[in-house]
């Protein structure tokens, strides 16, 4: 496999892209939705296969969840794909307007960023998440997934490519890099004449490990450790439900909940409710020594699901049904708890004050900041994005989900009339 080449036919392809019309991008988009109806059968074949490779290997529970596609899953990744075509499209945005005392008229135009190139593990949505997302803002991509999806996305790649062909765009705007050695990955890391952006979705081996060797501007970010506090204030009953669904409702993906701190005053009637049910959800929590005083509040019959926290526990990305419990005596230590061990993914308050909520926000330095909500919305698709090619955590370019705005850039358009410079 020549990655050069790859690299090559991409640029090609992104100057290509830059110039197709809106109506030509979300056409593409449409009749990908389409085709994804109609290789249904086909795409679960291939997926299966992966499946019984990665049980065969032995992959943890939350990444063959990961890795698993089924018809219903199938069928939401296509209605990400037409929310996508409805948005706007950001290319050509004309924002920032001004005329110099000189008379020259400066705007900036939003333009695609170029080439991606993005890797990923587990995770065959992504390909086609990634896939609408760059065709409607104009970019191409490069895309090397996971040895454990190579059936799957191949045959993603294939159908997208297909798509691309019908409607007159070119093929090569997406490329999948499909062989499993890891030196692959390094090559793509150094081809910074080709790639303008790279994007890592996995764990943070990767991270580092794209960190350390790139050659290209790497966005970071996809690592959740995630808490939600719950104040003196808040509704009990309601924040119950609220840590509920964001332990549960989806626990192997990065905004899914590790951490539950409680303020010492609700303590007492808070924590036997919430072991409670987290008990009956098979959650196993992780308490912080300061949960011992309340033990006796708590029912015996459900004290078999907490064990004491160890000393890298709340230093965990759980991705599973466990959950660190923590009592904090006011607002103040519960800021401080998550700006030690926070990976600045999502945190949130549940409360009914509105100066601790704002005093949160304030304070709270996540790329996703909640008040009285679960942290699992942190995603391209519940935030009006449509879907997402990542969530950084970075402070530069972009922060959170990163939809079809933060996958362009601006140049600065001049108008004179044969304007000179005294």
């Amino acid at each position: 496999m020549n990655i050069i080449e790859i690299g090559q036919k991409a640029r090609s392809a992104a100057r290509e892209l830059a110039g197709a019309s809106s109506d030509q991008k979300n056409a593409l988009i449409y009749s990908l939705g389409d085709a994804l109806h109609k290789a249904t059968n086909q795409i679960l074949e291939a997926n299966g296969k992966d499946i019984s490779a990665g049980n065969q290997n032995e992959l943890s529970s939350a990444l063959i969840d990961r890795l698993r596609l089924s018809t219903s899953r199938l069928a939401d990744i296509a209605l990400d794909l037409q929310k996508v075509a409805e948005l706007p499209d950001p290319v050509g945005e004309i924002f920032d307007n001004t005329t110099l005392p000189n008379g020259l008229q400066v705007h900036k135009q939003r333009v695609p960023l170029g080439v991606l190139g993005v890797i990923y593990e587990s995770r065959p949505n992504v390909t086609l998440d990634i896939a609408g997302l760059a065709i409607k803002t104009g970019n191409a991509i490069i895309l090397r997934g996971g040895k454990e999806t190579l059936n799957t996305n191949r045959t993603l790649v294939s159908i997208v490519r297909d798509c691309l062909g019908e409607n007159n765009l070119p093929i090569d705007a997406v490329q999948s890099i499909d062989d499993p050695d890891r030196a692959r990955v390094y090559e793509l890391l150094q081809m910074y004449e080709y790639v303008d952006m790279l994007i890592p979705r996995g764990g943070e081996a990767l991270h580092k490990f794209c960190r350390e060797n790139s050659r290209i501007p790497v966005i970071t970010g996809g690592i959740g450790i995630c808490h939600l506090f719950v104040d003196e204030s808040a509704d009990q009953t309601a924040s119950l439900e609220v840590i509920r669904n964001a332990k549960i409702q989806r626990p192997t993906v990065c905004n899914a909940l590790d951490t539950v701190l409680v303020h010492h005053k609700i303590a007492a009637s808070f924590l036997p409710q919430l072991v409670a049910q987290l008990a009956n959800d098979g959650v196993a929590l992780r308490a912080d020594k300061s949960v011992t005083p309340y033990l006796n509040h708590i029912d015996p019959e459900f004290t078999s699901a907490m064990t004491p926290a160890g000393q890298a526990d709340f230093d965990t990305e759980w991705l599973s049904l466990v959950l660190g419990v923590k009592i904090v005596k006011d607002l103040n230590e519960a800021i401080s708890h998550i700006s030690d061990h926070s990976t600045g993914h999502s945190d949130g308050i549940l409360t009914n004050s509105e100066s601790n909520a704002k005093q949160f926000v304030s304070e709270v330095d996540s790329a996703a900041v909640y008040v009285n909500a679960s942290t699992r919305f942190t995603d391209g698709g519940q935030l009006g994005l449509g879907a997402e090619v990542a969530i950084s955590t970075q402070r530069l370019h972009a922060r959170g989900p990163m939809g079809l705005q933060e996958l362009t850039t601006y140049k600065w358009v001049v108008n004179g009339k044969y304007h000179i410079r005294s």
